[in-house]
């Protein structure tokens, strides 16, 4: 090989491993992936992994909405700061991929339904502000998101309010129709998986480590009155979903936490 493509070789080899290092490392760093990375989440159209400090994602171009976002909750990220009611487009989604708008779901009979909820950023407005891009939203129905959906939400911020640390997993699934001419696909499902830690500075066990996960209808018809009716394994949201959450975890305590429905109601 002559010397100079040789050469070449073997400095693009270098700056792949250092690009690949970096990423990896600020993959590894966020907090919200500390638990893993369900999808396996990188560049690809369909599972495009979107990081900021607030929380994580991987979004799907195909959908128009995110396959799951993922966060860290407890107490230091609640505070007083009002909801900021800003939606707006992701402008760091790849150039051929479509940005939803807010007004795609004007007139859609869905609300623009949050995955990691506003009332979850209170500490500060660029927390809360971040909530309100459009790849964190989803199409819910209105019974969906402002009733069970609801008041899970505000059921985890009071046990992150009891000085517990949850990491959650949030997203939708099937299809029930499109919208926006076809851009958003509307979930057949809504789903949530956390893993609750009584004692954040202890290392995790099954007396003070939990799992709590709900599989909801997003339908106006079918939704009932208490979210508790939802409630099913973490193990039953990975077959439906085909994700793999809390994978960092040692796989027998994951395996133990995942299968069990905990008493978290």
């Amino acid at each position: 090989m002559n010397p100079i493509i040789s050469n070449l070789c073997a400095f693009l080899v270098v700056i792949s491993l250092l690009l690949f290092t970096a990423c990896s490392t600020t993959i590894t760093q966020n907090i919200h992936l500390k638990y893993g990375n369900p999808s396996n989440a990188n560049g690809s159209e369909k599972n495009y992994l979107i990081t900021k400090p607030q929380y994580a994602l991987s979004y799907n171009c195909k959908t128009g909405t995110a396959n799951w976002v993922s966060w860290q909750l407890d107490r230091s990220w609640l505070g007083q700061t009002e909801r900021s009611d800003h939606f707006m487009p992701n402008p760091e989604l790849p150039a051929d991929c479509y940005a939803v708008r807010p007004s795609d779901y004007s007139n859609s009979g869905y609300d623009r339904g949050h995955l990691i909820p506003s009332g979850d950023r209170t500490h500060n407005q660029l927390d809360n502000e971040s909530t309100f891009v459009m790849t964190n939203i989803i199409p819910q129905s209105p019974r969906n998101n402002r009733e069970v959906w609801r008041e899970l939400e505000e059921y985890s911020r009071e046990l992150a309010l009891q000085d517990k640390e949850l990491y959650v997993v949030a997203g939708g699934e099937g299809i029930a129709k499109k919208i926006a001419q076809s851009q958003v696909v509307v979930p057949e499902y809504t789903w949530k998986v956390m893993l609750i830690l009584d004692d954040p500075g202890r290392e995790i066990t099954v007396e003070n480590g939990k799992t709590l996960a709900v599989w909801m209808p997003n339908s106006e018809e079918v939704v009932n009155t208490k979210w508790q009716d939802y409630i099913v394994s973490v193990d039953e949201v990975e077959s439906r979903t085909g994700y793999n959450f809390f994978e960092a975890l040692p796989k027998d305590l994951q395996s133990e936490l995942e299968k069990t429905i905990s008493g978290y109601y």
